[in-house]
């Protein structure tokens, strides 16, 4: 009799190390709604490496039109093809054409530059609230070449924006993998955000035009250093707005975002790459921050660099923010709403 327990024992451990199939073959369970088994992990390591390529004097300070930002685009793309992420358009790529004036030995020249936002894509596991989409993003751009200092030229914009970037490019990684998002996400990364908001302006009017379901959309901006401790971990622009910054809370169980009064005095909730969608959606559209003017002295600086980022501070805003978003986005009905202003 012993004997024979021992054995059905056996089989139950090992059936339950075993991955359930479903009829599609796939793990987990049946159909659209299957939830993926894997443990997904957002390290300070992942972050620094995907930061130490980006804010790299390689990349030579991400100009739009430049050498180095094409090296941007390239290693973000990347990113999506071995992360699963897949591209929204027939690639990555959302082209558009910018037009500067040039001065040449005294006579004004017509420049035509390219840029290039890249947008991938996480289709929703909910048959119908896969049709509306949260869209998350931040500018890969920089100004190039700053003021001199030490003979470095290179403003290499770690804090502004590799840093919204790379959180944007992993929850990008995260949902991807975990599977767990009911709503569709598209993560956007924009170019010519130095030049005056340039790329999302494009890229929301080329979704709009073609009749996207956009529920909200957040604006990650300049992520890289902690505020003080007595300060909620970050910022969202344009607070009185919406009120994205309560249910984003709700979900994180505590107070990740907060009320800023300098985001409304220098109105930055019109000068980030969340404002396009916003005009052209009339829906809740932030930018959120934990960059507040007196935690970082390097804006537009050749020493905004990768060392000049705290590493752990942004693994913590990223995995906080995790749950905030998942269930704003996995809610039955559309929570988030604008105010009357």
């Amino acid at each position: 009799m012993k004997k024979i327990l021992l054995i059905v024992s056996v089989i139950v451990i090992v059936s339950c190390a075993i991955k359930q199939k479903g009829l599609d073959g796939k793990d987990g369970k049946d159909g659209k709604d299957a939830i993926s088994s894997e443990i997904i992990t957002i390290t300070a390591n992942d972050v620094k490496e995907s930061m130490n390529y980006l804010a790299s004097d390689e990349l030579a300070g991400r100009a739009t039109g430049t050498e180095g930002i094409e090296k941007a685009a390239i290693f973000i793309e990347n990113y999506f093809k071995k992360n699963g992420i897949k591209p929204y358009f027939q690639t990555y790529r959302d082209t558009f054409q910018i037009e500067t004036i040039k001065n040449q030995t005294n006579q004004k020249e017509i420049e035509a530059i390219i840029g290039y936002n890249i947008v991938g894509m996480i289709e929703g596991n909910d048959p119908k609230l896969k049709n509306e989409f949260v869209i998350l993003g931040g500018h890969y751009d920089h100004i190039g070449n700053g003021k001199v200092v030490e003979g470095d030229s290179i403003a290499n914009g770690a804090n502004d924006d590799a840093s919204g970037t790379i959180a944007a490019m992993e929850f990008g990684r995260y949902f991807s993998k975990s599977k767990t998002n009911k709503r569709s996400i598209l993560i956007t990364l924009y170019s010519a955000e130095e030049m005056g908001l340039k790329g999302s302006a494009h890229l929301a009017q080329r979704l709009k035009a073609a009749g996207l379901d956009a529920y909200t959309m957040i604006n990650f901006e300049m992520i890289g250093v902690p505020r003080a401790a007595d300060q909620p971990m970050a910022y969202i622009s344009g607070f009185n707005r919406s009120n994205f910054a309560a249910i984003l809370n709700k979900y994180a169980g505590g107070q990740v975002v907060g009320f800023f009064p300098k985001a409304e005095e220098f109105k930055l909730f019109f000068r980030s790459d969340n404002y396009p969608f916003f005009e052209e959606f009339i829906m809740p559209a932030h930018a959120i921050s934990t960059f507040d003017f007196t935690n970082f002295d390097y804006y537009h600086h050749v020493d905004d660099e990768a060392d000049k980022m705290d590493y752990q501070h942004m693994t913590t805003f990223i995995n906080k923010m995790i749950p905030a978003l998942e269930g704003m986005m996995n809610a039955p009905t559309k929570e988030v709403i604008l105010n009357e202003q």
